[in-house]
């Protein structure tokens, strides 16, 4: 066996080499293996190496051999050596059973680390133990809950048929607002998309105003009417109600909108019961999701809103209205309704 043997680094391999044997998040057997080939690229022998390590020479031998041989990827563990760890069923069990519990240190969910620590188990077989179990504690789903709303069938039924088959001459349109929407400026210049980098902005911002947008989904039409307000009261709601009905001359107009308060004010309720063609319909409590204009939100919020910078309240509100136009011109198209009717829990 060779006792002097040394080794010709690379400026990466080396600085790969001391990261290992440096950092104190590196596996111990690793920054061993990382320190005999530093020292052999010293010309160091392996006595020596060994006295330096605390490893035995055959070990050093194996190392600064496979690391000849292999390089970097020679300081790896071959696959399917060591001796795999025993996980008894009880103790799967147990795992399964306390990631379905509530944590009792006033968090509202389970981590892989946490399951780990209270079960003394490395990391890697609790994430084994939830896989197989197809369990995700970090993930929360949402569905729609019962309504209370004890006309919700006669109401829901009334919706789903203007949508599915609306009167003749009638026109459907989904009403409804979205408040609150801030004009967010940035306190340091947007950093553009590049080859290889995304694009950067910085966490700190500074508010220039906000904007309440007013939206009418035509259904069948899938065109988008909408107005930016200071705030989502009765009186914008029944500007915007008059506005629709002055645009539509002529036709049953059929409006589905939510039951905010704004909707139902006297003054709102005066005006429509006065105009034989139109026609209000409320959703069911807690069942806004049937108005087919939350659908348009989703994407206008995804297009506009996501990652937006705006110097001024005017320039948000000159970009939104730009994004209907755009809209309507390129991509409005009916929405399919496609809910078959099922129940969606027992």
């Amino acid at each position: 066996m060779p006792k002097r043997v040394k080794i010709e680094l690379t400026p990466e391999e080396e600085s790969t080499l001391k990261m290992w044997a440096n950092s104190g998040t590196t596996e111990q057997r690793f920054a061993l293996r990382a320190k005999v080939v530093l020292l052999a690229s010293q010309g160091l022998t392996l006595p020596k190496i060994a006295e330096k390590t605390g490893l035995h020479e055959q070990s050093c031998y194996k190392w600064r051999k496979r690391f000849i041989t292999h390089r970097l990827d020679g300081l790896t563990d071959k696959p399917g050596r060591g001796r795999k760890p025993v996980i008894t069923p009880e103790e799967r069990s147990n795992v399964i059973a306390m990631a379905c519990t509530e944590p009792v240190d006033g968090s509202t969910r389970w981590s892989v680390r946490k399951l780990a620590q209270v079960s003394n188990m490395g990391k890697s077989t609790v994430q084994e133990i939830l896989s197989e179990a197809s369990l995700k504690p970090h993930k929360t789903e949402y569905w729609c809950g019962r309504s209370p709303d004890p006309e919700f069938e006669a109401k829901q039924a009334a919706i789903i048929g203007l949508y599915m088959d609306p009167p003749e001459n009638a026109l459907v349109i989904c009403v409804d607002e979205k408040s609150q929407i801030q004009a967010l400026d940035r306190t340091q210049p947007l950093l553009p998309l590049q080859p290889g980098k995304a694009r950067r902005m910085t966490t700190t911002y500074k508010r220039n105003g906000t904007t309440c947008l007013l939206a009418a989904l035509a259904v069948h039409e899938g065109t988008v009417e909408g107005r930016c307000v200071k705030s989502a009261n009765h009186e914008e709601f029944l500007k915007f109600l008059k506005h629709l009905y002055r645009k539509y001359p002529g036709k049953e107009l059929h409006v589905i909108t939510d039951n905010l308060s704004a909707h139902k004010h006297h003054k709102v309720n005066d005006w429509v019961s006065r105009r034989k063609r139109l026609h209000m319909h409320f959703t069911p409590t807690y069942a806004s999701w049937l108005n087919q204009v939350e659908i348009w939100f989703n994407i206008f919020a995804r297009d506009v809103l996501e990652g937006g910078i705006w110097r001024s309240k005017q320039q948000l509100v000159n970009q939104i209205m730009k994004y209907i136009r755009n809209y309507n011109e390129l991509w409005a198209k009916p929405f399919k309704w496609t809910y078959s009717g099922k129940p969606l829990t027992a």
